[in-house]
């Protein structure tokens, strides 16, 4: 057995006497990992604003600005302070800060409710991933939707050898419940991982108000008869919501005073939510029923430190940007014309896919209702064959996902809505 640093034994400690359910869910990794009290790190804290600091292990000009390139410097708005030197592997502070206070105004149901910071990463595979690192043993088993994020196997399949457990997404065209529920109950086992996607890519389908209070009633169930359970919850989508009676927080308002023996991780980030793609910006935020203080900062301390020992830190400028972007006094109007345009968009489709009942005879959409995405399930054909068709005869590109077709509505002219359809349809034909 490999000796644990005296950091990461502290670390331990602390997760275990505040909460023993969080420490039993926690990875091997997890457990042996922390972020350094000493070391180079602290070393250059204690050396800020010395008259001489030779800690740093960025260059500086001699005026003690970060030493850069013109030809990039020039094309930047930002203080070279704000662009060029690394970022803490906690984040930006007042980045940190500023997405807490957007959590609780984006969640009202969280108000009141004691929750971590988030801690920045490099958008929300690497979140994902980290996740993964601290709480991700090999053979673990992650209960998860039938329809998910191909991206989601690399990650816990390939880089953690975790398995996954599915349900049935759909019944009679909602949220399929009894399989959820026959997924948590059905093995007598201690550590439970669930790992929920609302809007879901693939299906753009986010759960309605009563089928969240079940998915609710069914894990603080198995929370209360034992069970440890950890929440993964990639928002990735968060917002974007379409119709009337679906749930519009994110479930982490739920979930993060439910029970102590649940620990709820939120997944999210700037990707979506704020249309910056490249940025690469994401957090991670924990939430438990009488989570302390002491408990928070010792996961933020070993999440910082899962970032450490990967990436080292999310990218300066990008957390910059982001946070001149927050304070703008159009931020929200900003916002709101970007999500009536994908909202519109939806209507479209939604609009398309009932009057053209032709349609009914090749392909009929699952159920949507959010985010970018919907499926539509092909009743004759095979989905790849009916792919390469619309690439070669009719210059459409959309998904092949088994016998399903991803569209994505959202990377779709609104004008070509119409037509992306009607192509699907007379490659069904062919």
């Amino acid at each position: 057995m490999i000796k644990l640093n005296p950091h990461a034994l502290e670390l331990n400690e602390i997760i275990k006497k505040s909460s023993p359910a969080v420490f039993e869910l926690l990875s091997k990794k997890g457990k042996a990992i922390f972020f350094p009290k000493k070391g180079i790190l602290a070393q250059s804290d204690e050396a800020k604003g010395k008259n001489i600091n030779a800690t740093i292990g960025i260059a500086l000009e001699d005026d003690k600005t970060p030493m850069r390139l013109s030809s990039i410097a020039e094309n930047i708005k930002l203080k070279p302070g704000d662009i060029f030197p690394y970022a803490s592997s906690f984040g930006k502070p007042e980045l940190r800060k500023k997405w807490k206070e957007m959590l609780y105004k984006k969640n009202p149901s969280l108000l009141k409710k004691e929750i971590s910071m988030p801690v920045v990463t490099c958008a929300l595979t690497n979140g994902l991933s980290i996740i993964g690192y601290l709480f991700v043993n090999e053979k673990d088993e992650i209960i998860a939707p039938d329809l998910l994020y191909g991206n989601y196997k690399l990650i816990f399949n390939n880089g953690y050898l975790a398995k996954f457990n599915t349900f049935n997404s759909f019944k009679h065209g909602k949220f399929d419940i009894p399989s959820f529920k026959d997924k948590i109950n059905n093995e007598n086992i201690e550590k439970k991982i669930v790992l929920l996607n609302f809007p879901n890519n693939p299906s753009g389908y986010t759960p309605y108000e009563e089928e969240v209070k079940q998915i609710k009633d069914i894990l603080k169930k198995s929370a209360e008869a034992g069970n440890k359970i950890l929440v993964i919850l990639d928002d990735a989508y968060f917002g974007l919501v379409y119709k009337k009676g679906v749930y519009k927080e994110s479930l982490f308002a739920e979930f993060a005073d439910l029970h102590k023996n649940i620990i709820a991780a939120k997944i999210d980030g700037v990707t979506k939510e704020d249309y910056a793609w490249g940025f690469r910006v994401g957090f991670i935020t924990y939430g438990i029923k009488h989570g302390s203080k002491e408990l928070y900062t010792a996961l933020e301390r070993k999440t910082a430190g899962a970032v450490r020992g990967n990436i080292s830190n999310a990218p300066n400028i990008s957390q910059s940007l982001l946070l001149k972007s927050f304070d703008s006094p159009t931020y929200d109007s900003e916002k709101k014309e970007k999500y009536e345009l994908l909202k519109k968009r939806f209507e479209i489709v939604d609009k398309i896919l009932k009057e053209h009942k032709e349609y009914k005879k090749y392909f009929e959409p699952l159920p949507f209702n959010s985010g970018y995405f919907l499926c539509i399930k092909l009743k004759k054909n095979n989905a790849e064959k009916v792919r390469q068709t619309l690439l070669e005869k009719y210059s459409t590109g959309v998904i092949a996902i088994n016998d399903l077709l991803r569209i994505a509505f959202s990377s779709t002219p609104t004008n070509k809505l119409e037509k992306l359809f009607e192509n699907i349809y007379l490659a069904c034909r062919l």
